[in-house]
């Protein structure tokens, strides 16, 4: 496994900047949140992008990939009534897909809650089906681009659609496309855990297969060691059903500040990993 981290908590630094303290702190990938670097990817130029993807390879980093996907431009929602939303919001995620390969990125982690809660008259059916035809328009971009779309269960007060690992699942299994592949979030696992029981570690060791990227916080919106959840199990869930990829951090609360989220987050990640395999 390899440890990273998103970019949003580094607000007011610049990406050469942000990349080298990422680098020296020890992180071997970076997670972009797309606002981060223009209000809409679109606006960013083919020679910025490859500015972006070569300042990483410059400071030794991977660009894991984005999330935070419908974060910036007005107008966007995947599960809107309106045919004409919809389909701009998927036209909008093609390009996502674009930019994320053209910075050398290679996953697009599907969270944006409020581009895709259910809307007043709208089902549960109907959200399905309208993200699952939208899923699986953008999907014959992210083929081409070489890039994996990962759906992110966000259980309530985040969201009211799509809450836990069995609904996603339900989604990607409907899509049928190797491009579509699940998000784990350590937060939004502990949610799963408060509305089903099942415990966390259950959680990934029932999911693993069909993961492709995991992100680490904690219940309590901050950085992982910073509140009452045992990183230690994760790992051995992680270590059991052969995950391999990045273990990346996203955090909600910025108090602390960027430094010592990003120095305590690390520490506290290789310290449960080494608990885990030892």
């Amino acid at each position: 496994m390899k440890f990273g981290t998103c970019n949003e908590m580094f607000e007011g630094w610049d990406l050469d900047r942000q990349f080298r303290f990422i680098a020296e702190t020890g992180y071997q990938g970076v997670e972009l949140a797309p606002f981060t670097v223009a209000k809409q990817v679109t606006d960013v130029p083919a020679a910025r992008r490859r500015v972006i993807a070569g300042l990483a390879r410059e400071h030794g980093l991977e660009v894991i990939g984005l999330h935070w996907l419908l974060v910036g431009p007005e107008g966007m929602y995947i599960t809107d009534p309106d045919p004409a939303v919809r389909r701009r919001t998927t036209e909008y995620l093609k390009e996502l897909m674009r930019f994320c390969a053209d910075i050398g990125g290679r996953v697009l982690v599907f969270g944006s809650p409020n581009q895709r809660n259910l809307k007043e008259g709208v089902t549960r059916e109907q959200a399905r089906a309208w993200l699952i035809d939208s899923f699986s328009d953008a999907l014959t971009v992210a083929e081409d681009a070489g890039v994996t779309l990962c759906l992110e269960p966000l259980p309530p007060p985040e969201s009211s659609f799509v809450l836990t690992t069995v609904e996603a699942l339900d989604v990607i299994r409907a899509v049928d496309h190797p491009r579509l592949r699940l998000v784990l979030d350590v937060k939004s696992m502990s949610g799963e855990q408060r509305l089903t029981g099942e415990p966390v570690p259950d959680i990934v060791r029932r999911v693993g297969r069909h993961v492709a990227h995991v992100q680490a916080n904690d219940a309590n919106l901050g950085y992982p060691g910073s509140g009452e959840i045992d990183f230690v199990p994760i790992f051995s869930a992680l270590h059991d059903v052969g995950y391999d990829g990045y273990v990346s951090v996203e955090v909600f609360d910025f108090s602390p500040g960027p430094e010592t989220i990003a120095r305590e987050s690390i520490a506290y990640l290789r310290r449960a990993r080494g608990a885990a395999e030892s």
